[in-house]
């Protein structure tokens, strides 16, 4: 057996089980392009990997704990491992349930747990000084006179509201609440919820509709006045983050991080957060917990005569 990460395009060797494993999951299960060519690259790096592959039918809890083995000493980060496996169980879920496989092999193979990285989040004042960029800078030649306003606008959201980069790409006018002070997003999974939006977010809006000149149809657009895209978005937060100086790497997920951590920082509570970030598990939400202790340890060792 010889695990490698290598990603170089290599013969796929025929498969049936695999094949109908994949046409199952596009068609029953309707997944993503991409979680389709996930499971195939996994399954088939698998059978390559693994000299003298027995058959799917004849792998025992061994190979498998061998292969998990072998890819942790090849240097695969947990979270690839974990992927892969994924792939794995669920494959041989599908040969259970659907193909008689009397037993799945993979139940006794214990993997690696996740590791548990913190957030990095923005100083109050390193926000403050991104969201003031855009009207400081000088409008860029022959660029629409909206599009800083556009800008802080996005800025000021991406902070206010803790929204996902999709989620807030995806918005349009009518989503937005003037006299309310709220927005409807639509997150993972289409579920629905109504965000707050800060003073100062509310302002940015108003002042880059009301330049703009949108009544209607998409919320943030691009120069052609078209829908601003995801990538359009990113490319926003990128520009002004490579702009400001701030020596942390600045994106969409940051001021969501930043949004979440600060709010408890200020005493909000945990069920909230998780609310206002559209999370279905509080498991999730729970990690920003530990953001803020260890920014509470960092203010305690720095003031505290005893720390």
């Amino acid at each position: 057996m010889s695990a490698t990460s290598d990603d170089s395009p290599a013969e796929t060797p025929p498969d049936e089980l695999r094949d109908e494993f994949l046409e199952f999951l596009a068609v029953e299960r309707n997944v993503s392009h991409r979680t389709l060519a996930n499971y195939h690259h996994a399954l088939t790096q698998f059978r390559r990997d693994c000299r003298g592959f027995p058959g799917w039918r004849e792998c025992s809890a061994d190979l498998f704990r061998r292969y998990l083995f072998e890819v942790m000493k090849a240097g695969w980060a947990r979270a690839t491992i974990r992927l892969h496996f994924a792939a794995l169980r669920s494959f041989f879920k599908f040969l259970k349930h659907r193909k008689g496989l009397e037993k799945n092999p993979l139940v006794e193979v214990q993997l690696p747990k996740p590791e548990k990285k913190l957030p990095v989040v923005l100083t109050r004042k390193q926000v403050d000084d991104l969201l003031e960029l855009p009207l400081k800078i000088p409008p860029e030649k022959q660029a629409p006179d909206w599009l800083p306003l556009r800008d802080a606008a996005i800025l000021e959201l991406f902070y206010s509201s803790g929204l996902r980069l999709a989620e807030l790409a995806g918005l349009d006018v009518r989503d937005f609440d003037f006299f309310n002070e709220t927005i409807r997003v639509f997150g993972k999974g289409a579920k629905e919820r109504v965000c707050p939006v800060g003073g100062p977010a509310v302002e940015a809006i108003h002042r880059y509709r009301n330049a703009a000149k949108i009544h209607e149809g998409p919320l943030f657009i691009s120069k052609l006045r078209k829908r601003l895209s995801t990538r359009g978005v990113s490319d926003v937060v990128k520009k002004y983050h490579e702009r400001s100086g701030i020596p942390v790497n600045i994106s969409p997920h940051k001021l969501r991080h930043s949004f979440a951590t600060h709010l408890l920082d200020n005493g909000a509570d945990l069920r909230s957060v998780q609310t206002l970030l559209g999370h279905a598990s509080l498991s999730t939400t729970q990690i920003y917990t530990h953001v803020s202790i260890e920014r509470m340890k960092t203010v305690y060792d720095e003031a505290h005569p005893r720390a």
